[in-house]
């Protein structure tokens, strides 16, 4: 069982910056494969970014939206991932949702994620 907690969503410029967190908890996750993931207004859940470290692995995935402007990082010794996000856009505006994916595979498949954070509210103005 993993729980999380998001927390660092915001209102922020484009162009501006803000760091998301999650927290979590449970004995899946350090070995769980760790992802952000968005919703707009009236649309679905996408992918946003995701991370796993395990002995002899090391994988990092991000949206082609995102890729060069938002970074995925997690922290063992504070059971936290983080994605800090800089040259926020407009279009980045959605609630963001943290989640974990407990399986053997590396996935970025929203399917596969079996844990969910309650989401924190990034808004980017133009």
């Amino acid at each position: 069982q993993v729980q999380l907690i998001e927390s660092g969503g915001g209102l922020v410029q484009a162009g501006g910056s803000l760091r998301l967190s999650c927290a979590a908890s449970g004995r899946t996750f350090s070995t769980s494969t760790m992802g952000w993931f968005r919703q707009a207004p009236g649309k679905e859940r996408l992918f946003v970014a995701a991370v796993r470290n395990r002995p002899n692995e090391r994988k990092i995935s991000y949206a082609n939206s995102v890729k060069d402007r938002f970074t995925i990082s997690r922290d063992y010794a504070k059971n936290t991932v983080y994605l800090q996000m800089t040259s926020l856009k407009p279009e980045d505006t959605a609630v963001y949702y943290c989640a974990a994916d407990s399986g053997a595979d590396y996935s970025i498949s929203i399917r596969d994620y079996e844990y969910w954070g309650q989401g924190t509210q990034v808004t980017v103005s133009s």
